[in-house]
């Protein structure tokens, strides 16, 4: 096997391995939200909450529950889409771990498309990248076995 054989093969087992961890990524993420889902379930309190601040990570929200006590999940709300700073919204939070809480109405369904179309473009990305990896081993294979003509001197 040559050098570059060695470096085509290693390229489409990165470019798999990339798009196989991603993917792996966003099956457990999606996991990770039935399972937060049905927490809130088994549990379930309502509260209505303020948002404080919107960011691109998290939405941070407080709330009250009835025992009195003010609650601001560190991590903010689950599924905020939507929501901007000093919106009254209802939530729907676990009694057991106040921290845990998601907008009322709002499931683990939101996160099929987004992390879907992730998977997915992954996929597209990773397939044409091995097209093109192998596009240029083939060509890189025809220039080595037909090399071109020297020229000579005469006309």
């Amino acid at each position: 096997m040559t050098r570059a054989e060695r470096r085509q093969r290693n390229a489409r087992r990165v470019v798999l391995g990339v798009a196989a961890l991603i993917t792996a990524l966003c099956v457990g993420l999606v996991f990770a939200a039935i399972r937060n889902d049905e927490a809130i379930t088994s549990h379930l309190g309502a509260a209505n909450a303020e948002v404080d601040s919107v960011s691109w990570d998290r939405t941070i929200i407080r709330f009250e529950t009835p025992d009195g006590i003010l609650h601001i999940p560190a991590n903010g709300v689950l599924y905020p889409g939507g929501l901007v700073a000093g919106d009254l919204v209802r939530i729907e939070y676990d009694t057991a771990n106040p921290e845990l809480a998601r907008v009322a109405g709002r499931t683990a369904t939101l996160t099929l498309l987004p992390l879907g179309m992730t998977a997915l473009i992954t996929w597209a990305v990773a397939v044409g990248l091995l097209w093109w990896i192998r596009y240029r081993g083939r060509r890189g294979a025809a220039q080595v076995a037909s090399p071109e003509p020297a020229l000579s001197g005469k006309p």
